[in-house]
């Protein structure tokens, strides 16, 4: 069993490679989808990504208990495809209603510890191949508030993470794949 980060900037092609490496290991995919429809231009960027799916792989749909969702569906003759990590990590940080500082220390929600372990330990001990995909947000300016810069050191935090626990890691440029950990499958 592998799992395999597949990271890069927005719109870099990080999805569709992470979706022909799902169809390349030839088992059924369970798709987990962390994204939530909360207004018109990310129903649309849902949409996009509903289209291209192939017609045969399951969808779940899982803001939050990633790890209990990928820990459920991981099988021998199965590959689980997440999209997205930083999805993800925004959906944790505002699982709560909340206003955080301009300036100042960021705590996140309790949620936020506790699913982020159970996302590690679900990655450490799946049953089945895994797939992960994520965005690489450090590359550019530090932003501009606590919470934005706090969301860019813990995506950077996640990703560090997750690839230690990967077999494979990819970075996706332009549509191209520079392979940054294991080999090719």
């Amino acid at each position: 069993m592998t799992a395999t980060l597949v990271i890069g900037g927005a719109r870099s092609g990080k999805s569709a490679h992470a979706e022909a490496l799902a169809t390349a290991c030839g088992k059924r995919v369970i798709y987990i989808a962390t994204a939530q429809a909360g207004d018109a231009e990310m129903t649309s960027r849902i949409a996009h990504h509903r289209q291209r799916r192939d017609a045969a792989w399951k969808t779940m749909e899982e803001p939050l208990a990633l790890g209990t969702a990928i820990a459920q569906w991981s099988r021998p003759d199965t590959v689980i495809l997440v999209d997205c990590l930083t999805v993800w990590l925004s959906n944790l940080l505002f699982s709560k209603l909340h206003d955080y500082p301009d300036i100042g220390p960021i705590v996140p929600p309790e949620a936020f510890n506790i699913e982020r372990e159970s996302l590690f330990d679900a990655i450490a001990n799946a049953n089945g191949d895994v797939i992960l995909v994520s965005n690489e947000v450090g590359m550019g300016v530090v932003p501009q508030g606590a919470i934005s810069r706090w969301f860019v050191d813990e995506a950077g935090r996640l990703n560090q993470a997750v690839a230690a626990l990967c077999d494979r890691a990819v970075f996706i440029v332009a549509g191209l794949p520079i392979m940054l950990k294991g080999q090719p499958c």
